[in-house]
């Protein structure tokens, strides 16, 4: 069984499309939360996973839009927290808030997390992947740090398919990954898309222009 990870969309539509155009043959879809921040097409993000039913975990930022909380937000994460409650509707952000922290899918053989196990927000960088992050699961899915890696154990497989959306291992590309459950073995993806249409899009919002030139390095 061919299972589909993505990760970190943040409300990039364009590189959303860029990942499903991609993608090979999958059995199903899982994405590991933050489907809206920062970037200007968080409803249509939001509508196009709802649309497709993908089992989705809920991330900080999706948090922050359902409850309105910028708090610990820097100036470009809360410029976006704030764009998304704009433009989105009762409807999804009803729907972020009912997202769960944590879902088992896949006959409980997939434990999905944003940040970790224990955690949801806490980050959890390549260094830290460790068979103890792992409980009766063979596969642990998380994001967050929006770097893609995957490391095997014998217990199972701890993988970050890496973000759709704002990449931070300094390559730009959109990034997921497919796991083959059948025999855990997990292919890392990066796919180019049109980066300067974003940069575009942001510059004809009121969000800070960072959030666009920053994906041209991948940070």
């Amino acid at each position: 069984m061919k299972v589909g990870l993505v990760s970190d969309i943040h409300g990039n539509r364009v590189a959303l499309d860029a990942v499903v155009e991609d993608m090979p043959p999958i059995d199903a879809l899982l994405c590991a939360g933050d489907v809206v921040g920062y970037n200007p097409w968080p409803a249509e993000c939001v509508e196009w996973v709802r649309e497709e039913g993908v089992p989705t975990v809920m991330g900080n930022h999706d948090r922050a839009v359902a409850g309105g909380d910028t708090f610990s937000f820097n100036s470009q994460a809360g410029a976006g927290v704030r764009y998304a409650r704009d433009h989105l509707d009762d409807e999804a952000i009803e729907w972020l808030a009912g997202l769960p922290d944590e879902r088992r899918e896949l006959d409980g053989r997939v434990k999905i997390v944003h940040g970790h196990p224990e955690n949801p927000d806490r980050y959890t960088f390549p260094r830290e992947f460790a068979p103890n992050l792992l409980g009766d699961e063979d596969v642990l899915v998380l994001g967050h740090t929006h770097v893609q890696h995957h490391a095997k154990f014998e217990e199972g497989v701890v993988v970050n398919p890496g973000s759709v959306g704002q990449p931070r291992d300094s390559d730009p590309r959109a990034a997921y990954a497919v796991l083959d459950l059948a025999d855990l073995t997990v292919e890392e993806h990066r796919v180019e898309y049109d980066v300067d249409r974003v940069v575009s899009a942001v510059e004809d919002t009121d969000l800070p222009t960072e959030i666009g030139t920053r994906l041209l390095e991948g940070r």
